[in-house]
């Protein structure tokens, strides 16, 4: 077969000339010879009996599993085989991105009902197709703000998970937007500081709850005060608890991100992750991304196609809203697919199972260490009596992924002297009692120092 190449010898020899070098293999000089094609010891063919027996010997090597008592923004949630088998299936699995609607129409719609599941979620009123996680829907709520007001500060809380707060910190570092970040105080929202905050440079104020250390709180009036400045407040909401709490609209939000993970989405060693971004429809035409619309063709029928997508590949370019470039669409379709499972009502059980494992560990955990939230569901913080991350280590060590180290999320500072004693502790509704009480047996004995 004849190779295709658009380059002609002489393009070749410019190219190469203004790179440094005499020729196309001095390009990978730097790649160790241990690493070339050459080297390379490829053993003969097996058989498929022999490769899977292979294959099951390398994987009983595998360390036993681990019981999961982390949270952070990334839940061990349970996940109905349906969710597997739709998601598989190939003409969902397998579809490119649908930019001809007349063959694409079975995906546009699974997008269509993804955001229409996103707006009554959020109560908003426009939800866009997905982006890659929570943390770059935040950025991208804060790029929304930032052109609704052309103003260049953005008061976020401390209480705002940390991975979404660093990955804001990047893409802002050159955008001429300031980050003004506001220390938690116990564990909560500064209420008072965050409102001094609010002025007429300010574009958003970002808010989370339940926040990092798991307190819930009531964000109404800082968001109406946010409002009455010109700013736009921002939500970060957790969607597994929907069924349960107020949603982003109830709090006075004017846009909502979160991550998607919960609904339906495997932990998968740290991804793939599902960006969730919803907003009224005063900025829907400064949403990023794709949202598609429900129409109907010349012979009335009810169809779907791509709209208000100010993407750079199409004619916007570099005038476009956004640098997103794909979206998550079968992270969304998993998502569509879990919520279509569960339901209203199903959501609003998951928040209430979630509450009564949360407040059963929260009574069993109260001999061994203290309580620092006031509002929590399954995700609460608690301070021990020697350093939180020495102590998961331990608790690792046993088989159990015992919280998250409070300190990984306090890089502005939080009001409290001993924070480094202090771990995150979130329970699901995968966690048994026999769970619960194997976590507390080794959390007493890795307090006493039984494993040194």
């Amino acid at each position: 077969m004849a190779r295709f190449t658009p380059h002609t010898a002489a393009q070749v020899e410019e190219m190469l000339a203004a790179v440094g070098v005499d020729s196309i293999g001095a390009l990978f000089s730097d790649i160790p010879p241990a690493l070339t094609p050459e080297s390379f010891v490829i053993e003969e063919g097996m058989s498929e009996m022999a490769v899977l027996a292979r294959l099951g010997e390398t994987a009983a090597k595998n360390q036993p599993g681990v019981t999961i008592f982390a949270g952070g923004g990334y839940y061990d949630h349970y996940i109905p085989a349906a969710v597997d088998a739709i998601a598989s299936r190939s003409e969902f699995y397998t579809a490119y991105t649908p930019y001809q609607p007349e063959a694409s129409q079975g995906t546009l719609q699974a997008i269509f009902e993804y955001q229409t599941m996103i707006a009554r979620l959020t109560g908003l009123d426009v939800a866009n197709a997905s982006l890659y996680d929570g943390g770059t829907a935040l950025c991208e709520a804060i790029s929304m703000a930032h052109r609704a007001n052309s103003r260049n500060r953005v008061v976020i809380c401390g209480g705002v998970n940390p991975l979404y707060r660093e990955i804001v910190r990047t893409y802002l570092s050159y955008s001429g937007l300031e980050l003004d970040e506001v220390k938690t105080a116990h564990f909560a929202t500064d209420s008072e500081r965050i409102a001094s905050r609010i002025n007429e440079g300010c574009a958003a104020v970002v808010l989370q709850s339940p926040n990092f250390f798991g307190t819930i709180e009531d964000h109404r009036e800082i968001f109406a005060l946010a409002k009455q400045r010109g700013a736009v407040p921002v939500a970060v909401f957790n969607p597994a608890l929907s069924g349960v709490l107020a949603s982003p609209a109830e709090m006075g939000a004017e846009i909502a991100v979160a991550e998607g993970q919960s609904l339906g989405i495997p932990l998968a060693f740290g991804g793939p992750s599902l960006g969730i971004l919803a907003a009224s429809r005063a900025h829907m035409r400064r949403m990023p991304g794709r949202i598609v619309g429900e129409t109907v063709d010349r012979n009335g029928r009810r169809c779907y196609v791509l709209t208000l997508q100010a993407r750079e590949q199409h004619i916007r370019r570099e005038k476009a809203t956004s640098n997103i470039c794909s979206n998550q669409a079968l992270c969304a379709l998993r998502a569509l697919v879990y919520l279509s499972l569960v339901g209203g009502e199903g959501l609003a059980d998951l928040g209430r199972i979630l509450a009564a494992k949360g407040n059963e560990l929260k009574t069993k955990l109260s001999p061994y260490a203290t309580l620092m939230n006031g509002h929590s569901l399954h995700e609460f913080t608690v301070r021990l009596d020697c350093d939180a991350a020495k102590f998961a280590r331990r608790m690792s060590r046993r088989g159990f992924l015992a919280g998250i180290p409070a300190s990984l999320g306090c890089r502005t500072g939080e009001n409290i002297s001993d924070i480094d004693k202090c771990l995150i502790v979130a329970v699901t509704e995968k966690r048994t009692t026999e769970d619960i009480t194997r976590y507390l047996s080794a959390f007493a004995q890795c307090l006493r120092g039984d494993d040194e």
